[in-house]
């Protein structure tokens, strides 16, 4: 593999992958799904799923993929060769096709209101009617889906390193510091307690067979595992950066920017006597009026849109490559056209869901809309499936020394953690998914 399409350093990797997972996955779908899940019991879950389950995975991922030094699908293949488990690989490039393509629509809503919020159009607006207003019109939702696309597929063709990785070295650290200042307001704001009660004080009778399960898919879809995703990203990793460290790094990045995106929110939710079962919307309805309240509150909120694209696009970076990748197996001469090719496919793909809050909008499956049953099919479906599938694959199917030298290489002192990260991963993380999924199916 060329140099030009490796990681040039673990920080480089560490932010391009945590890039991968903070995006929509911490800072739009977290608050929503926590509202209307039970808040702070909710949020508990998730840090406990996230830790015990979603670290490990990833780090499974890890070692699949810088093993082989192969893309998704290829990756299964190198280690089980004319077996069934290629589909592993293929199911999560699938998955991510069909992830990308009701992503890219939220990714074109903030793009909307960027614009909007750079030529003043969002000062003094009724948020909550705005946002319907605006998701509802299919030539703005569906052209800007397909500059969402453009963009992605612009960056991933110039590759890893001139592409993928110079662009978060430089959107992930101004995003931290223009959150840091959205939190302050937030928690100043009057009547903001009651926010934190409702997001850090657990209230276990607010929880359901359905909210655990959404509180594993969330830990798999904020770290973006399941997908295989985590394995073509890190099949350009040298071998003398540790795994360990890097899974860790990630998992610890994502939880953080899930506490300020909570604190971001709920403290205004509250204080300015709103709903935090909004949904979706819930993002683009607050903040707007969070920044209200705040001095030079509409130069705060463009910056503060603007850095929330980029972390979107950072996310869906992840995404398009993994697609890219498997179209190139390795033929770097190919990628410009893939990238175009993958790109197209997905905006073809997404414009039901573009379309889903509008015109389409009494389509339903299950009571769902086409965006909302796209999401629950990859997030609390095709993520935890995918998960069980990795843990079984690297456990039973990959030798075991093999995973060994990945786990230590470039860590030593990580030697004593394998037996217990191995039976965490071989027995009881394959349980719990296995009962979260029955409990899934027996309320339906």
């Amino acid at each position: 593999m060329s140099k030009a399409n490796q990681w040039s350093s673990r920080l480089g990797f560490v932010l391009a992958s945590a890039g991968a997972a903070i995006g929509l996955g911490a800072i739009w779908k977290f608050p929503y799904v926590t509202g209307t899940s039970g808040g702070g019991a909710f949020f508990l879950l998730f840090v406990l799923f996230t830790l015990f389950i979603g670290l490990p995975l990833l780090l499974a991922e890890f070692i699949i993929g810088r093993h082989t030094g192969k893309e998704a699908i290829s990756a299964y293949k190198a280690i089980a060769p004319n077996t069934a488990w290629v589909w592993i690989g293929r199911v999560g490039v699938i998955s991510c096709l069909v992830l990308l393509s009701f992503y890219s629509v939220v990714g074109g809503w903030i793009i909307l209101y960027t614009i909007m919020s750079l030529s003043g159009l969002l000062t003094g607006k009724e948020y909550g009617a705005l946002f319907n207003t605006v998701i509802a019109e299919p030539y703005l939702v569906i052209g800007a889906q397909a500059l969402f696309l453009i963009i992605n597929v612009y960056v991933v063709s110039r590759g890893v390193q001139k592409g993928i990785e110079r662009t978060n070295k430089y959107m992930m650290p101004l995003l931290f510091i223009c959150f840091l200042i959205i939190v302050v307001r937030s928690l100043t704001l009057d009547g903001a307690m009651e926010g934190i009660e409702f997001f850090l004080k657990p209230d276990f009778s607010a929880i359901t067979g359905t909210s655990v399960l959404y509180a594993l898919g969330q830990s798999f879809f904020s770290l973006c595992v399941g997908l295989s995703c985590m394995v073509t990203y890190s099949s350009y990793l040298g071998k003398d950066i540790s795994l360990t460290k890097s899974a860790g790094s990630i998992s610890v990045l994502n939880l953080v920017v899930s506490l300020l995106a909570g604190l971001a929110i709920f403290p205004a939710v509250f204080a300015l006597g709103m709903e935090p079962t909004e949904g979706p919307g819930l993002l683009f309805v607050v903040l707007p009026q969070v920044f209200e309240q705040v001095p030079f509150g509409p130069v705060f909120l463009a910056l503060f849109l603007l850095l929330f694209l980029f972390a979107t696009l950072t996310s869906s970076f992840s995404l398009l490559e993994i697609i890219v990748a498997a179209l190139t197996k390795e033929k770097q001469e190919k990628r410009p056209k893939s990238a175009v090719l993958a790109g197209a496919i997905v905006f073809l793909v997404g414009l039901p869901s573009a379309l889903s809050f509008g015109v389409l909008k009494h389509i339903t499956v299950f009571g769902r809309n086409i965006f909302d049953t796209a999401d629950f099919f990859v997030s609390n479906l095709m993520l935890p499936i995918g998960s069980l599938l990795i843990a079984i694959f690297i456990t039973w199917k990959m030798k075991k020394e093999h995973v060994f030298e990945e786990f230590k290489t470039g860590s030593p002192k990580s030697e004593r953690l394998f037996s217990t990260w191995f039976i965490l991963v071989k027995y009881i993380l394959p349980f719990i998914i296995i009962v979260v999924l029955f409990n899934l199916a027996s309320a339906y």
